[in-house]
């Protein structure tokens, strides 16, 4: 049985900063996430995709986030269950949790906090009969090193941000980008979708709508794909690499299970703490939902620090917990080691 104070589910950026707000009020956490590592979808999905939205960052990678909350939390010395999946949950007498994965590894602690992000995760696959004869072969659904597309012919197929983004990032990488979307215009960001037109207009991309992949070829490897342009009208496309990038089907998994109160795949919370309908259970990040939610890792930020003070009171409900500014207290690690604050200088009023 592993104890901590605070059972954090889920590992991504929200999960990993959640470690960092407990450690400042000397809370130990362990996290459990299904991912083989930590970061969520940062690390798993889009590493090398540039965030813009982190404060103090005017563009940072999100492997590289990841990494620095990685070097932040490591004075407090998180445990980690990685590779498996939280999927039962029993109160005890005295009022703790015990979480068991799908290996059977049991966690208990007074405060489980779920992170989960989007949860558990499919991408939305095209529709085509043997797309799954090409997959690993050609065909990606998640863009992981974009080293990989380096000088290699690429379409991409989708109208959304994620479509857009990568996009523009291979233009500069790949030796041929093609965007197929199915109708002329985009979901995406208008900003995205001015420089995807400028790339267009420069040549450096080709872009095709509307229009859709209708057929996959290839003996061993993808060779090619077969476009329907227009209505009819039917182009064939030598290519290394097929990415069709049609978003992500979340599920909450065995979590919607646990007796938590659920809306739109989402789990409802008090913005007071981000506290579920159950006593102890709290959900921060993308996985929660409350009346003027946003899905923002910022947003995730702020609702992991209210968390971790809700949960020192529920843990130490006879301690008075005084808040201290890091720049005045610095940072205590478990070892005893500590970050010292800078010394203010004061000067004397004569």
């Amino acid at each position: 049985m592993i104890k901590t104070d605070i059972l954090i589910i889920g590992a991504g950026p929200t999960g990993l900063f959640a470690v960092f707000e407990a450690g400042l009020l000397q809370l130990k956490c362990h996290l459990i996430d299904a991912l083989p590592q930590a970061g969520g979808q940062c690390s798993e999905i889009y590493p090398k995709k540039p965030i813009y939205d982190i404060p103090g960052f005017p563009e940072v990678l999100a492997g590289e986030l990841v990494d620095n909350l990685m070097e932040q939390i490591k004075p407090f010395e998180p445990g980690f269950t990685l590779g498996e999946r939280a999927d039962h949950i029993e109160k005890l007498p005295d009022g703790s949790f015990v979480v068991t994965t799908n290996k059977g590894t049991k966690h208990n602690a007074p405060v489980v906090a779920i992170a989960g992000g989007l949860g558990s995760f499919e991408p939305r696959k095209p529709l085509l009969k043997n797309i799954g004869e090409y997959e690993d072969k050609g065909v990606s659904y998640i863009i992981k090193d974009p080293e990989i597309y380096r000088n290699k012919k690429v379409l991409l197929a989708g109208g959304g941000d994620s479509a857009l983004d990568w996009c523009i990032y291979l233009a500069d990488i790949a030796a041929e980008v093609t965007l197929v979307h199915r109708r002329n215009e985009f979901r995406g960001a208008l900003d995205s979708v001015e420089k995807v037109q400028a790339l267009k207009d420069t040549g450096k991309i080709k872009l095709m709508t509307p229009a859709e992949v209708i057929a996959l070829e290839g003996e061993d490897q993808l060779e090619a794909l077969v476009v329907r342009t227009g209505s009819t009208e039917e182009v064939r496309i030598v290519v290394d690499h097929f990415i069709p990038l049609f978003g992500l089907s979340p599920k909450l998994g065995p979590i919607a299970d646990w007796g938590l109160e659920i809306e739109k795949n989402a789990i409802k919370v008090d913005t007071f703490d981000y506290q579920t309908n159950v006593p102890g259970i709290y959900a921060i990040g993308d996985v929660n939902t409350y009346p003027g939610k946003l899905k923002l890792i910022l947003c995730g930020f702020h609702e992991a620090t209210l968390m971790c003070q809700s949960a020192y009171q529920r843990i130490f409900p006879e301690k008075r917990y005084v808040m201290k500014y890091t720049t005045v207290g610095g940072v205590h690690g478990f070892d005893g080691s500590k970050k010292e604050a800078p010394k203010a200088v004061v000067k004397k009023i004569e």
